[in-house]
């Protein structure tokens, strides 16, 4: 299959929901990473998402919607899940709710909920609305690679699995959505990403945010997905860690003969001397939203290890916590 590279003008968004239409799939930018698109409401067009990516079939697909309106014709919306509804749509959040009757049980992996989201960028929303049907979308990755936050990362993964690549340039957020489920009392959060969960529970109170880090504990002992080819480990944050991360990054290198890289903060760079280190940007925000971005690009100039610094667990902080605990199948020094 050849695919086709198209940049996001008018015309082009429309031959990408005619795609849609047909039942083919469409990578596309989200303000969080690149998705892999079909309608939702087909099951065979879910199928080829599947088949593309190498997705497990019981891993489900997030619903995306071009206005609000949309996501009551796929799920049971209640008055809590409005509030956040209109508070923080569009916008990287995703909710579990109950599903209907119209989502192909693919979609959900045969579960009664579905996630939806409405993404804040100008693409998707034109996107979606084109093609006239909700859209189902993961990552356009395949399930080894981390998360593609440019149009060249999804065709370095899925070049010749897929029609079409909608060119929208970078990502500006770099991470995915925070998803909570709504059907749990109190709402749990089951994935962090890019929405601090203290702006959530500002709209509707407390959130079980408890079983994050657990989480993603739990999902090492599954296949391991979003993987980089250059082994990774980080360090828990503490006061000391600069001089552990150095004596780390000498002893792989002068002992195992491996080429590692540091991933830090901008103002920790010179803590390491002249060790190879890749700037990771000046807050913990920008450290999140270059992650993706800074393996692929350690990985093309040939670093066999990453060592990435830890950060405080507050805010984004959780979030980039569990994200380093998953691509480093728990390897932490």
């Amino acid at each position: 299959m050849k695919t086709e590279f198209l940049q996001a003008d008018d015309a082009n968004i429309e031959k990408c929901a005619e795609y849609l239409r047909r039942g083919d799939i469409v990578a596309f930018p989200t303000e969080t990473v690149y998705g892999l698109g079909a309608s939702a409401l087909d099951p065979k067009a879910a199928e080829k998402i599947f088949r593309a990516k190498g997705r497990p079939a019981t891993n489900p697909l997030i619903i995306h919607v071009a206005d609000k309106a949309q996501i009551e014709t796929v799920a049971v919306v209640d008055d809590r899940s409005r509030k956040l509804i209109d508070a923080l749509m569009p916008g990287p959040l995703t909710l579990v709710m109950p599903k209907k009757e119209v989502v192909p049980s693919i979609v959900t992996a045969g579960f009664d909920t579905v996630a939806v989201r409405m993404p804040d960028h100008p693409v998707a929303l034109a996107l979606i609305s084109a093609a006239g049907v909700p859209v189902c979308a993961p990552s356009a990755n395949t399930s080894s690679r981390p998360s593609p936050t440019m149009a060249q990362h999804v065709y370095d993964d899925l070049c010749g699995k897929i029609p079409v690549i909608l060119d929208g340039g970078r990502c500006p957020l770099g991470l995915e959505s925070t998803i909570i489920s709504m059907t749990e009392n109190p709402p749990r959060v089951m994935r962090a990403g890019s929405v601090d969960v203290s702006a959530i529970e500002a709209v509707i109170g407390p959130v079980n945010k408890e079983s994050v880090m657990i989480d993603s504990l739990s999902s090492l002992k599954k296949p391991t997905h979003f993987v980089p080819k250059a082994d990774l480990v980080f360090s828990a944050y503490y006061d000391g860690m600069f001089d552990e991360i150095a004596d780390y990054c000498d002893r792989m290198a002068r002992s195992h003969g491996r080429r590692p890289v540091i991933f830090c903060t901008d103002g920790n760079a010179g803590r390491y001397g002249d060790r190879p280190v890749m700037k990771m940007g000046a807050t913990v925000s920008e450290y999140a939203q270059s992650l993706f971005e800074k393996i692929r690009e350690a990985e093309k100039e040939n670093y066999d290890l990453i060592i990435a610094e830890g950060v405080p667990l507050g805010g984004l902080g959780m979030t980039l916590m569990s994200r380093l605990m998953k691509l480093s199948n728990g390897n932490v020094i």
